[in-house]
């Protein structure tokens, strides 16, 4: 998939019948299941994760899939119920110093049930369902479910720092997730009552600024990349437990936290100035503090990248035609391994990641690369590999080279298309080698 950029199965199997029919029996092997796959996810992750900060950053995408009211390939519905398909709540851990992406920790993909009609009363409205249950039976649980599970397998961490966005805003989440080296950081979707008066919302107007930093908003769908000049306000607060969190679930009536809000004093003429507010488990003693944890919330955007390279700009994983919801989500399983694998590459396409070539190329690609490298490395130092052999960095210069890049530092640099045809002629030149060295003495 990494090489190919693909997760159709015909085409991974190069034309090969045989091998097509491989692939088949693989994801409908009873043995083979995705909680087994999910669970092979975080192995090579915690090995290059010792000794670092580790951000561990989840959030939940929907995967959606065509489909018609009489073949719904077994697949639930989505977002509001208009379509039909996977949910994916994957974990990635990021090193908090350097932000390369060290791999996948753990997560979830499933589907939902299909929804049934509401009961009604004697007059045909619709009932209210009362009662809740409880919070490790709902659907919401997966967010500490997970985060427990990364603090677990990072304990050769020397610090971990979960990140999540608004959707995770809950205080279960807060009073379960924190332990021994481990931390909690989050933006505020719920306007809490902070004990002692006031609630999220105001509470942070009267504390001081702590100086103000320009920094470049990612672009999103609904916003184009810009910049803006901002300011954090930071101090302590403590928030109680929710009316609506019953107290059978073992949650302590109130939790301290810090409490972060970064505002747009002055945003441009008709643009939404930004507003974050964010809670973390992490002391904030001065403003330098304050600083690092929202750049270390600023790294979120990175799960979004692995969304994309999983999705249109990469894999492609919902123009997949598997005919049923359990082999589905089982080749979903296997795409986001690869998905990691090539955004990591993606991630040192600058220079600056610090892991090994061979977290995404073996022994022998490594000799086809090295041979590769010999052909584009020019005669001045602008024209040649300016990595370190074997590295990752090293690799990717040369697979954009193979995609079409000139390799000048002045250039554009190479994106996910480049890196996916240079993927593909690697390919080749790789099956080639195999077959020179197989044919000759």
């Amino acid at each position: 998939m990494v090489r190919l950029g693909s997760v159709c199965l015909r085409r991974l199997a190069e034309g090969r019948r045989r091998l097509e029919v491989r692939f088949h029996r693989l994801l409908h092997n009873p043995q083979v299941t995705a909680q087994r796959i999910i669970a092979g996810w975080s192995e090579p992750t915690v090995a290059a994760s010792a000794g670092r900060h580790v951000l561990a950053i989840q959030d939940t995408s929907e995967l959606t899939f065509r489909t018609r009211a009489e073949r719904r390939r077994g697949l639930g519905p989505i977002g509001k119920g208009v379509g039909h398909g996977l949910l994916l709540h994957p974990m990635l851990a990021v090193d908090a110093e350097s932000r390369d992406c060290l791999g996948l920790l753990g997560g979830r993909v499933w589907t939902r049930p299909a929804k049934g009609p509401r009961p009604r009363t004697a007059a045909g409205r619709k009932k209210k369902v009362h009662g809740k249950a409880a919070f490790a039976d709902r659907e919401s649980s997966r967010w500490v479910e997970t985060a427990r599970e990364a603090g677990e397998r990072l304990a050769t961490a020397a610090m971990v720092t979960l990140i999540a966005d608004r959707e995770a805003d809950m205080y279960p989440l807060w009073a379960l997730a924190p332990a021994t080296n481990v931390h909690v950081l989050g933006r505020v979707y719920h306007d809490r009552p902070v004990v002692g008066g006031g609630c999220l919302s105001n509470v942070a107007h009267p504390w001081p600024v702590s100086g103000s930093r320009r920094i470049t908003l990612r672009e999103r769908e609904e916003r184009p990349e810009r910049d803006a000049v901002v300011e954090v306000r930071s101090g302590s607060v403590t928030i109680a437990r929710p009316r609506a969190v019953p107290a059978r679930d073992g949650l302590p009536d109130q939790i301290t936290l810090t409490f972060l809000e970064v505002t747009e004093p002055s945003p441009p003429e008709g643009v939404e100035p930004v507003n974050w507010r964010l809670l973390t488990t992490h002391p904030v003693a001065d403003p330098e503090k304050a600083w690092q944890v929202v750049d270390w919330y600023r790294c979120r955007w990175i799960i979004e990248q692995f969304f994309r390279t999983l999705k249109k700009q990469g894999l492609n994983i919902e123009d997949s035609q598997i005919a049923d919801a359990e082999y589905l989500i089982k080749l979903v399983a296997v795409a986001c391994r690869a998905a990691v694998l090539t955004l990591q590459l993606t991630q040192a396409r600058d220079g600056g990641s610090r892991l090994p070539g061979s977290v995404v190329f073996d022994a022998r690609e490594q000799a086809v690369l090295d041979r590769v490298n010999q052909t584009y490395s020019g005669r001045t130092r602008l024209q040649s590999n300016p990595y370190p052999p074997h590295s990752l960095a090293w690799a990717a210069w040369i697979i954009a080279r193979l995609g079409g890049w000139d390799g000048y530092p002045s250039s554009r640099p190479p994106g996910p298309i480049t890196f996916k045809n240079g993927i593909d002629t690697f390919k080749t030149m790789t099956a080639g080698w195999a077959l020179q060295n197989v044919c000759m003495p």
